[in-house]
């Protein structure tokens, strides 16, 4: 008689036919991809958008006697809370889907 213990897992289940084995879990992440994708590339134009509208509000206070265009002001806070939304989409701290799944706010 052998002393020695073998682990055996039991029978291994077989898929169905047709059935995904992917689990539910992995196809909701998947679906973010394309909305991730799509968000990124409009971080990286809204930064240069950022910074051109930034230069050319310091051409507007330098010629303008240190006063800011208040629509260039208003246009970069809404920019910015768009970021941050984008932000936390795309770092997973929320599921709500930025502009343009939403409306801008």
């Amino acid at each position: 008689m052998s002393d020695s213990t073998t682990n055996d897992p039991g029978p291994t289940v077989q898929p169905e036919p047709g059935k995904s084995q992917i689990s539910p879990e992995a196809k909701a992440t998947w679906t973010r991809l394309f909305p991730m994708i799509v968000v990124a590339i409009l971080m990286g134009l809204a930064q240069s958008v950022l910074n051109l509208m930034a230069l050319i509000q310091f051409i507007v206070m330098l010629t303008g006697k240190g006063r800011p265009n208040t629509q260039i002001a208003e246009f970069g806070k809404g920019l910015g809370a768009w970021q941050g939304k984008s932000a936390r989409y795309l770092t997973a701290e929320s599921e709500e889907k930025p502009w343009p799944w939403a409306p801008l706010s």
